[in-house]
């Protein structure tokens, strides 16, 4: 059978989200990458899908940011509850629709309730850690320190310039409209939407991490090929869609 050809990679909303499940803030995002092998991450994917590639490489992204206002249907969100620090330990994905999106390794959060919330209703992997977000100027620090299992992580970047053209590789990293996940034995897709990312050049200027390696994905060697910073933008969830296939 002929592989589905993977949708085109669109810096806005290929499809927008009519009837929204659940809203939230991304807020304050460095976004971290290495490449990685296609064939070293295919097996940590739900079933029906396969690692989004371009150029024949795939990419592992670590991801902190600042969460603010999540909320269930059309919001407002929560203010308090729906706000909280979270890391992201992530990779790339196609389903048989060809419809590109993100695989959560793990996810760092820093309020239980949310972290309860996606692990029960989503089947994510939330963890509930320790973090902090500090910006000083132009200087952003963040931290995380896992409860069970141990895991740290410390990222400082200076956030740089305005991008007004992304490249290929910063859409693709960035340009995201969906994650797959394995919900109750099935592969699904969750669709969202958001404005388009708002992106600036940025300089990383230390690094400890843990979790990567944590998440079963190979340490990073070296530094990442690209680093990313964002303001951040509002989103919405649509309605999460069985694929159909079992695992």
């Amino acid at each position: 059978m002929e592989t589905p050809a993977a949708e085109p990679v669109t810096p806005s909303t290929p499809r927008p989200v009519r009837w929204p499940t659940m809203v939230q803030g991304w807020h304050e995002l460095t976004f971290l990458h290495w490449p990685v092998e296609p064939e070293l991450v295919a097996g940590l994917l739900p079933a029906g899908t396969r690692p989004d590639t371009l150029d024949g490489v795939t990419y592992v992204g670590l991801v902190p940011f600042l969460m603010r206002g999540t909320g269930f249907g059309p919001g407002p969100g929560l203010p308090y509850l729906g706000t909280f620090c979270e890391t992201n330990v992530r990779l790339y994905s196609v389903d048989g629709h060809g419809r590109r999106g993100v695989v959560f390794r793990s996810l760092d959060a820093t309020r239980l309730l949310p972290v309860l919330a996606g692990r029960l209703g989503f089947r994510l992997p939330y963890v509930w850690s320790a973090m902090r977000l500090r910006r000083e100027g132009d200087v952003i620090t963040y931290s995380c320190q896992r409860r069970r299992p141990a895991a740290a992580g410390r990222a400082v970047v200076r956030i740089g310039p305005p991008i007004p053209e992304p490249s290929p590789l910063e859409h693709f990293l960035t340009a995201r409209w969906g994650l797959h996940v394995t919900w109750h034995g099935r592969t699904a897709h969750l669709p969202n939407e958001h404005p388009t990312w708002p992106l600036h050049r940025a300089e990383l200027l230390d690094l400890e991490d843990e979790l990567v390696a944590a998440a079963g994905l190979p340490a990073p060697l070296g530094p990442p090929v690209s680093v990313l910073w964002s303001p951040g933008v509002k989103v919405r969830f649509g309605t999460l869609e069985l694929l159909g296939h079992n695992r």
